[in-house]
């Protein structure tokens, strides 16, 4: 049975819950309904929930992970949970938010760079880059100064109400394709849109 790490990047609190930057909490609680995944417990600065699902040939099992350090120190949450459940780099996906891709586009790629987005590059520099990234565009306000606020902000009750909801159950219903391959091109071409 192989083991993988859930993460998604976001921050803390209710008063972020609906941010554009907690793409990534939302999509790992989609997820977790999804695979009606336990409830999660604090450990370690993450929240866990852990449960176990079938792929198209063996059963895999799960660490559903929302760091609760805030975006900037998510790897003071995943590296302690990774060295404790023996998770190895190549069994952790990681789902964040993506200012350089259109709304509800989704790319999974293992590696690259943090492009500027400082969860990633907090993994980056504790664990190192060669994890699996899955990245749900969120658009981009259209100037870098702006960028701040936007990511940092609701998403509009119109996203809410049409393609967030509708990507992210996409995720849920699409993943356990790239469990037994890690095959990103098979999951992504179920994602096409």
């Amino acid at each position: 049975m192989a083991t993988w790490l859930f993460v998604g990047l976001g921050n803390p609190g209710t008063q972020y819950a609906l941010n554009r930057h907690n793409i990534g909490f939302m999509a790992i609680d989609v997820i977790a309904d999804h695979i009606r995944s336990p409830a999660f417990k604090i450990k370690s600065n993450g929240a866990v929930s852990e449960t176990t699902c079938q792929g198209t040939s063996e059963s895999h099992k799960f660490y559903l992970i929302k760091p609760q350090t805030f975006m900037n120190l998510s790897a003071r949450a995943v590296a302690p949970l990774m060295a404790f459940y023996k998770i190895p780099l190549d069994r952790l996906v990681v789902f964040h938010d993506e200012l350089d891709l259109e709304e509800g586009r989704i790319k999974i790629k293992c590696g690259g760079s943090s492009g500027g987005h400082n969860g990633l590059k907090s993994l980056d520099q504790a664990i190192g880059a060669n994890y699996w990234r899955v990245r749900i565009g969120i658009g981009h306000p259209g100037h870098k100064d702006a960028v701040t606020g936007y990511v940092l902000s609701n998403f509009k009750r119109t996203d809410i109400d049409s393609w967030v909801p509708e990507r992210l159950n996409a995720l849920a219903s699409t993943f356990n394709t790239f469990l037994d391959t890690a095959d990103s091109v098979s999951w992504m071409n179920q994602l096409a849109r």
